[in-house]
């Protein structure tokens, strides 16, 4: 993953559960290719086909609150998105998307200052920019990055106990 990157705003607000970001009623489904055409379906049903690969979600506070189910940040990820920039995620499914290998990033301020459509650059472990102002944004610790790097934790894994 490159340490420096841009991507088009899809623009959410505070309390995203992972019930939105996921419904339950297709949790049944065996194909995360299939599932991750219903991502956000009960506030934007046309969000997930519109998302696409390298676009970058900024939302409000408390993102990923709700049920520790692990196909959000799996949905989240099969969409191709390059990372989710929020003011605050809940914390399991940081630690989630973090396995998944989805790039979370918390930044108080840059939702209320970029709107949908706008192109944001990230610059890991530095800032966000956005319509001319940066952002500042926690550093990511390497191993943290790497595994998100290398795709989720199994993957890491793997790769590091030379299993692929």
């Amino acid at each position: 993953m490159e340490k420096v990157f841009q991507g088009r705003v899809w623009k959410l607000g505070d309390d995203i559960d992972t019930d939105i970001i996921i419904p339950t009623q297709w949790l049944t489904l065996n194909d995360m290719n299939e599932m991750k055409t219903h991502i956000f379906e009960p506030l934007r049903p046309e969000l997930a086909s519109l998302i696409q690969a390298g676009d970058i979600l900024v939302a409000g506070k408390n993102f990923g609150c709700g049920s520790s189910r692990e196909q959000a940040p799996e949905g989240l990820h099969a969409l191709k998105i390059k990372c989710i920039i929020a003011k605050s995620f809940a914390r399991i499914f940081f630690r989630n998307a973090i396995n998944n290998g989805l790039l979370l990033i918390e930044c108080p301020d840059l939702p209320d200052h970029c709107a949908e459509g706008d192109q944001v650059e990230v610059v890991i472990n530095h800032c966000v920019r956005c319509r001319g102002n940066e952002y500042k944004i926690p550093q990511i610790p390497d191993y943290i990055f790497q595994i998100i790097a290398d795709g989720g934790l199994v993957k890491s894994m793997q790769k590091k106990n030379h299993l692929r």
